[in-house]
């Protein structure tokens, strides 16, 4: 049996396990506690959520990152690679981001596979979850040949490295079908950099992008706000990624999460809005 105590995505290393077993000639079941069988797995992504494990301590074979960064899949397993239309094509990162746990987990970026790996052969769209697949620039143009040929639609899900950016990198981006593609703006020191990136992709007629904004880490709440106006004023999306979950995080991640919201009124026009709509009482305790 396997248990998904919390990803949102299908849950890649679950998927390896169902597919080792079922070339066993195993019976596989997902998420089902009540039932009796003679092996479980428990993965477990977010470490806010490991005391969810302890039920399974005594039973299970657990791991997941936010149970066991050390922790990996046997090799027999994890070569495994279940065409799910979602996964890997490398592993690993060339940064060290003092709040990010892939260089602990998984090392130096390192090619790991392709986009026949994933692809099914009939879905119309890919998500790839590479860490930083901008820092393998032949190993990228390698799988942007082989979206192209395919017909299909990628994801960059994890988002991709505007610091990596060219002109060489950014001629790829504008052949592909895409869903929005996606950078991060983490710290208010990366503003040049970004102001470049943003600049960059205009002049290749990539007008529009999402930005991960990492908030509650190392920045205030001051600096926070001047990155997401940074990028309302130049047009761009952003997401609001909460370190922490402290209350005063959930307006300001209610107003950047929605585009339309984002651009249509200023931060504290939202708060207006809140009070208006809502009530007074709800959003006093947010406002600035």
């Amino acid at each position: 049996m396997l248990i998904n105590i919390d990803s949102r995505i299908p849950n890649l290393a679950l998927h390896k396990i169902a597919l080792y077993h079922q070339q066993a000639g195993d019976e596989v079941f997902w998420d089902i506690p009540l039932i009796r069988v003679d092996k479980v797995y428990v993965s477990c992504v977010f470490d806010w959520n490991k005391d969810k494990c302890k039920q399974w301590e005594e039973v299970a074979e657990i791991g997941g990152s936010g149970y066991d960064l050390v922790r990996v899949l046997p090799d027999k397993i994890e070569d495994i690679k279940p065409k799910i239309n979602l996964g890997f094509t490398t592993r690993g990162c060339i940064r060290k981001c003092p709040f990010c746990i892939v260089p602990r987990k998984e090392g130096y970026i390192r090619a790991t596979g392709d986009i026949y790996d994933i692809w099914d052969g009939k879905s119309k769209e890919v998500v790839l979850l590479d860490n930083n697949i901008l820092a393998l620039p032949e190993h990228f143009k390698k799988i942007c040949s082989q979206i192209r040929e395919s017909k299909i639609k990628v994801d960059f899900n994890q988002g991709l490295d505007h610091r990596l950016l060219t002109q060489d990198i950014i001629d790829e981006l504008k052949t592909l079908s895409h869903i929005e593609y996606r950078f991060a703006f983490d710290s208010p020191s990366y503003l040049p950099t970004v102001e470049r990136a943003i600049k960059l992709l205009r002049e290749n007629s990539i007008n529009r992008c999402m930005w991960y904004v990492l908030v509650g880490y190392n920045t205030t709440f001051e600096e926070d706000l001047f990155r997401l106006n940074f990028l309302r004023e130049h047009k761009q999306n952003a997401y609001v990624q909460r370190y922490k979950f402290e209350r005063q995080y959930i307006p300001l991640a209610r107003w950047a999460n929605q585009p339309f919201m984002f651009h249509a009124l200023t931060y504290n026009g939202f708060l207006e809005k809140c009070k208006k709509e809502i009530g007074g009482k709800y959003i006093t305790e947010f406002t600035l």
